[in-house]
């Protein structure tokens, strides 16, 4: 119980979604089953009615204009859903799809998308249970909402398609009388209440947030130990310098690097009679690009949370007035937005890395042996590790580019703007993986670097990361197998074990603790 989030429709902080992502269990609010009810028995009553409301007794997008008769409703809902379920490529990760579902929860337990009770228990249940429905990645333009990818999580719901259980795929119907549930039945505007909104797209795009913070973290951690490694001055991170310019995350990541090198006997070494004047910006200006980069996720941050709060399905519900409107809460255009902003960070931190990483190799500017090996030419050392984080760092630019100013009219034109928010949030996990790669990379280098300096030690935050560092990986006195040297070194940044070794209150968090 202790690692449950309790999900308050409406109300769930950051760090709530968060530990969804990194798999804490849910628990819906009990409180929220009145706004939910009433929102389902304003659905019985416009049928009742049998007046035309879209998406309740009518066609679909350009089809709006054909209304349906009382006997075909429920099978207009799951016709809906069966013929949305289109998508196509590698299924979203496990930990994205449990983050989608939570998140459909807690949009449909407002009230105002008119699902029935039994809907958000049947939703609650699977969560519960483990079944994890398999859906493609690709198929969405993020507007309308997902409706590919939601409609296959919809049709698993359904007994069609398939869930992931336990690792496995297992048939969607197998699955659910394995775990003792039947086949979900949809009542009126059911279907497009699940497979409307923008869940996916905003899954995605947290699941890159959370990644990113914790990419950016260990970027700190390293850069720091890069700065010892090449002897280069903690100076140009004075508080004053930072307060002149006034940016929020240029003050706090000034701090946490002073912190970090505080007490560093390498620094204490070069403080006086050092011939250079200025270090290369790698160094210098990583308050002024790290800052920026923290400034920059938490806008993405809090455009996220709002969004993760709110309801995006189409039409919806006013039970207090008995109203069913027409709009366009499933247009992602902010989470679009949002996206294409922790895509130009990630590309950022490691591009900062890789210069740092640079340095660090060429004699001529670190100080240091060439490649970081004792014995350069015999041996070749990190100079092909530098290849590969430049490789990651270009590759990483080129997916920078935004995804929101493009567009694609479908559905007859009837959806004639789109956001693709969607396309900018799937490759937010990838360029996180590139990114965290790199900053492992420099992790290696540093310490390695630093190792030169011996007997003189870094300051004791830095020295706990090094020595976390030398459990997984001995120094490299000889050439030998890089490449899983440089997987145990990603693992501890991807892993929150870098900055958990230096001491998190020294690490600015990007996605806050608590609402604000």
């Amino acid at each position: 119980m202790e690692n449950k989030v309790i999900l308050h429709p409406g109300s769930v902080a950051l760090a709530g979604w968060r530990r969804v992502y990194f798999d804490a269990g849910i628990s819906l609010d009990p409180d929220c089953r009145s706004a939910i009810e009433a929102g389902a028995k304003t659905i019985e009553a416009i049928v009742a009615k049998g007046e035309p409301v879209y998406g309740i007794n009518t066609g679909f997008g350009k089809l709006a204009s054909v209304r349906i008769g009382a006997s075909d409703l429920a099978t207009l809902q799951r016709n809906i859903v069966l013929s949305h379920a289109a998508g196509v490529g590698e299924p979203l990760p496990a930990s994205v799809v449990r983050l989608v579902m939570a998140l459909k929860l807690a949009s449909l337990a407002q009230g105002a998308s008119g699902v029935r009770w039994s809907t958000i228990e049947h939703l609650t249940a699977c969560l519960a249970a483990g079944l994890i429905p398999i859906i493609p990645g690709q198929g969405s333009v993020g507007a309308s909402g997902d409706l590919a990818p939601l409609a296959h999580m919809a049709a698993a719901l359904m007994g069609v398609g398939e869930f992931l259980v336990d690792g496995m795929r297992m048939p969607a119907e197998a699955a659910l009388a394995q775990a003792g549930l039947a086949p979900l039945s949809l009542g009126p505007k059911e279907g497009l209440a699940l497979l409307n909104g923008t869940q996916v797209s905003t899954a995605l795009a947290l699941a890159g947030l959370f990644e990113a913070e914790r990419v950016f973290r260990a970027a700190l951690v390293t850069g720091a130990l890069a700065t010892d490694a090449a002897k280069g001055s903690d100076g140009p991170f004075d508080e004053r310098i930072q307060k002149l310019r006034r940016h929020k995350g240029q003050i706090e990541v000034a701090a946490s690097l002073r912190a970090l090198m505080q007490g560093s006997a390498i620094r204490a070494s070069h403080l006086t009679n050092d011939d250079r004047v200025q270090d290369p910006y790698c160094l210098r200006c990583q308050p002024q690009v790290m800052g920026a980069v923290l400034d920059l996720l938490r806008q993405a941050a809090e455009t996220l949370g709002t969004e993760a709060n709110g309801v995006s399905d189409n039409p919806l519900v006013f039970s207090d007035t008995g109203e069913v409107i027409s709009g366009g809460n499933f247009h992602a255009e902010p989470v679009a937005f949002a996206a294409d902003m922790i895509a130009m960070a990630l590309c950022e931190i490691g591009s900062l890395a890789e210069r740092r990483i640079a340095m660090l190799v060429d004699p001529t500017l670190s100080g240091l042996p060439a490649f970081l090996t004792p014995k350069p030419g015999l041996n070749s050392g990190f100079m092909i590790p530098q290849v590969t984080a430049a490789a990651l760092v270009s590759e990483n630019k080129q997916r920078a580019y935004p995804a929101s100013v493009d567009s694609i009219p479908t559905s007859a034109n009837q959806e004639d703007h789109v956001s693709m928010a969607t396309h900018g949030a799937r490759r937010l996990l990838p360029m996180a993986a590139n990114a965290a790669n790199v900053i492992g990379i420099e992790l290696l280098a540093a310490g390695q670097g630093c190792d030169f300096h011996a007997p003189m030690r870094s300051s004791d935050r830095l020295e706990r990361a090094r020595a976390l560092l030398r459990t997984k990986v001995s120094r490299l006195d000889d050439d030998r197998h890089m490449a899983p040297d440089m997987e145990q070194a990603t693992a501890l940044v991807v892993s929150g074990a870098l900055a958990s070794a230096v001491g998190d209150d020294v690490l600015p968090l990007v996605a806050p603790e608590v609402m604000q």
